[in-house]
């Protein structure tokens, strides 16, 4: 029994637990056997994945998620929508997301700008900024401070160009610092119009795909009655086979489901070549992931380096350079449409009504445009300075926290293949 089937029944009564127990089992195995073997795009097959995270990866990573550095995201959940005017926020509890007090922020972290992970670079970035500033005044000493500012952010703006997501600015009054451990991602009842026109802006307007793909999942479909069944009743977490059932078995998705799975694992993948490719810039001894607690930093970052050890480790990793093969014109074109189209979807994240779902999407999209910032950036990695601040690669902390949350969300996934909802 996996480690994901042993916690689903775990405080269940006996005979709830075997049902439970036999009836997902049946549920996987018959899902399995359309997803097996070869994966897609990838020399590797679905179950040496399966067993490299549930044994070496899983463990480690649930540790870290816990470590302080990265339990606290900084995020602005009021940023308004920019495609419609937003009609739909969701007033449920569930949608709620409950910020973090500022007493509750470790030194380190709340002191810090957006690039303070480590000391040397933030005073080097601040004289940056200084020096930039001092140039500015003496070229027109009539400008405004405002104005100062607009011109250090456009000598930034080469910097976003790798960028794949839009970024919060961590300076704006409405950004909030968020406990990821007390604000988990869950169903929260969040449906219907305002959802579907996400979920269809995204689907349909920026995602590469065939036209004949079959999507059963429309929430403006008729009711199968779900609500009235648990109308009233206090809410429960655990693998909702009902659920399990409508998004990934074969006959009910008419052959979706196994496909949807393969695009998790192919995800996995990306994200696990990410974190393999940037361990370079991480086991420079420059950096530190700095929240004042000298010793636990010391040790987050030496549990992280040996989860990056981990992943260098893995045998069959997918190649980044597959995504955007042939003429170097077409293949650069077809990645600036790819970044362009991923950053869109970035920003659709500010028109989520549901506040917790606003959260983890953004979250994870900002994780995996990290991902996908680093595996474009494998020349800029290889050629950073052991004891000085880089200006051809950087992270954020906030791009270091959603790379290795969004890896967990996408990691425990695949681990246990339950789907948490509420029935």
């Amino acid at each position: 029994m996996s480690p994901g089937l042993r916690r689903a029944v775990a405080g269940q009564g006996a005979a709830a637990a075997i049902q439970l127990l036999v009836t997902l089992s049946f549920l996987l195995s018959l899902v399995k056997t359309q997803v097996s073997g070869v994966l897609d795009d990838c020399l590797c097959d679905i179950d040496s994945i399966d067993n490299f995270n549930t044994y070496k990866i899983f463990p480690k990573l649930k540790k870290l998620q816990e470590r302080d550095y990265f339990r606290y995201y900084k995020v602005n959940l009021k940023r308004p929508c920019p495609f419609w005017a937003e009609d739909g926020h969701c007033s449920i509890k569930d949608c709620h997301v409950e910020p973090c007090p500022e007493s509750k922020i470790p030194v380190g972290i709340k002191a810090g700008h957006s690039n303070k992970y480590l000391q040397a670079t933030n005073n080097t970035k601040e004289l940056e900024d200084c020096e930039q500033a001092n140039k500015l005044g003496a070229i027109n000493s009539t400008l405004s401070n405002e104005s100062k500012e607009a011109f250090i952010d456009w000598a930034r703006y080469d910097d976003s160009q790798d960028h794949f997501c839009e970024l919060d600015d961590e300076r704006s009054p409405a950004a909030q610092y968020v406990d990821l451990l007390l604000n988990p991602e869950r169903y929260t009842g969040y449906k219907g119009s305002s959802a579907w026109r996400v979920w269809n802006s995204i689907y349909e307007e920026n995602c590469f795909k065939p036209r004949s793909v079959y999507r059963p999942l429309n929430p403006l479909a008729p009711s199968r009655g779900e609500d009235d069944e648990t109308w009233g009743k206090p809410p429960s977490w655990g693998p909702n086979i009902k659920e399990f059932k409508r998004r990934f078995d074969p006959v009910e998705t008419k052959g979706e489901g196994p496909r949807r799975l393969k695009n998790l694992y192919f995800l996995y993948l990306i994200e696990l070549r990410a974190l393999s490719k940037v361990a370079p810039y991480f086991e420079r001894s420059i950096v530190d992931l700095y929240t004042g607690n000298l010793e636990e930093d010391a040790d987050t970052k030496t549990l992280l380096l040996s989860i990056f050890q981990d992943t260098k480790s893995f045998p069959m990793h997918f190649d980044e350079k597959s995504m955007f093969a042939g003429d170097k014109k077409g293949a650069k074109s077809l990645k600036e449409e790819f970044r362009l189209h991923f950053k869109n979807i970035s920003r659709i994240m500010d028109c989520v009504g549901c506040d917790k779902c606003r959260l983890w999407g953004k979250l994870q999209t900002q994780g995996l445009g990290t991902a996908l910032k680093i595996l474009f950036s494998e020349k800029e990695i290889q050629k950073l300075p052991e004891n000085s601040p880089s200006k051809g690669f950087q992270l954020t902390r906030q791009e270091i926290v959603a790379l290795l949350n969004a890896f967990g969300r996408h990691n425990g996934l695949c681990e246990a293949l339950d789907i948490e909802q509420r029935d």
